[in-house]
C-alpha cells in the first residue's frame, strides 16, 4: 500500500496556481505530498496554496518566472533552505498563442519557447544539481499531444513540446546514474481554461470526439493517476518515458 504513497515527499509544481497544474498539485497533496505552488502572480499562487491548506494539506508558494535564470536560482535556493529539499519537480508552466504559421509574430514565438522549453531546461538544471548531491529525485515534464502531432495555428507550441520530449530523454540518459528518474506526461485534449476557445467551438469538439477513441474531452482530474505514479516509488525503474493520457487518440488512425 506504500507503493504509491507520497508521504514525506516535497513536490514543486511550476505553473500550478490554476488549471491543470493546480489540479495535479491537489491530487499529489491528496496522496500525502507537501506542495510548493509556483506561478508568476503572488496573488494567484497564494490563493491556490490557501485552498490546499483549507483542505488540510501542506502547501507553500514560490513566485518566479521559469524563464529567468537568476530568479530560478534564487527561488530554488530559497525553497531548499527554508522549506526543504525538493524530492520531485513537475515542469508544468506553459503558455499558448495561436496564429497561422506564416503570420506568427516573432515576439510571441520567443515567449512560447522561453516559457515552454527554456523554462523546463532552467528549472530542471537548477533542481537536478541538488538532486545529484542527494543521489535521489524525480523530474516530470508536462509534454503534450503536440510532442508527436502537429495542428493548425500552434506550430511554435508543438515545436517547444517536441523539444521537451527530447529534453526528457536526454536528461534521463545523464541523470539516471544518480538515481534520478526523468519522465514526461503528455496530455491529450483536456477541458481547461487554456483550451476553452476549442471547447466552445462545436465544430472542433465534434471533430475531437470522432478522432478520440474515448469520444470525449478529458477531465483534468484524470491526469492525477499518472502524476502520482511518476512521483512515487512505483516508478523507480521507469525512466525517459513519455506517458500519453489522451483517451487513445495517438493510437488511432
Amino acid at each position: 500500500m506504500t507503493l504509491f504513497s507520497l508521504e514525506n515527499k516535497r513536490i514543486l509544481v511550476t505553473g500550478a496556481a490554476q488549471g491543470i497544474g493546480f489540479t495535479m498539485a491537489r491530487g499529489l497533496a491528496q496522496h500525502g505530498a507537501e506542495i510548493i505552488i509556483n506561478g508568476t502572480s503572488q496573488e494567484r499562487a497564494e490563493r491556490a496554496a490557501a485552498t490546499l491548506r483549507d483542505e488540510g494539506f501542506t502547501a507553500h508558494t514560490a513566485v518566479f518566472n521559469v524563464a529567468d535564470p537568476q530568479a530560478v536560482e534564487a527561488a530554488i535556493e530559497k525553497i531548499e533552505t527554508t522549506v526543504g529539499p525538493i524530492d520531485v519537480l513537475f515542469n508544468n508552466a506553459g503558455i499558448q498563442r495561436r496564429h497561422p504559421f506564416t503570420e506568427f509574430p516573432l515576439n510571441e514565438w520567443n515567449e512560447i519557447i522561453a516559457t515552454n522549453q527554456t523554462g523546463v531546461f532552467l528549472v530542471s538544471q537548477t533542481v537536478a544539481k541538488r538532486m545529484i548531491a542527494r543521489n535521489a529525485g524525480k523530474i516530470v515534464n508536462i509534454c503534450s499531444m503536440q510532442s508527436e502531432l502537429g495542428r493548425d495555428t500552434i506550430t511554435p507550441y508543438a515545436a517547444a513540446k517536441g523539444a521537451v520530449k527530447m529534453l526528457t530523454r536526454g536528461m534521463c540518459v545523464e541523470l539516471a546514474r544518480y538515481n534520478i528518474q526523468v519522465n514526461g506526461i503528455a496530455p491529450g485534449y483536456f477541458d481547461t481554461p487554456m483550451t476553452k476557445p476549442l471547447v466552445d467551438n462545436p465544430e472542433f469538439s465534434d471533430w475531437l470526439c470522432k478522432r478520440t477513441p474515448a469520444a470525449r474531452w478529458g477531465n483534468p482530474e484524470e491526469l492525477v493517476g499518472a502524476a502520482v505514479f511518476l512521483s512515487s516509488k512505483a516508478s523507480d525503474f521507469v525512466n525517459g518515458h513519455l506517458l500519453f493520457v489522451d483517451g487513445g487518440m495517438l493510437a488511432a488512425v
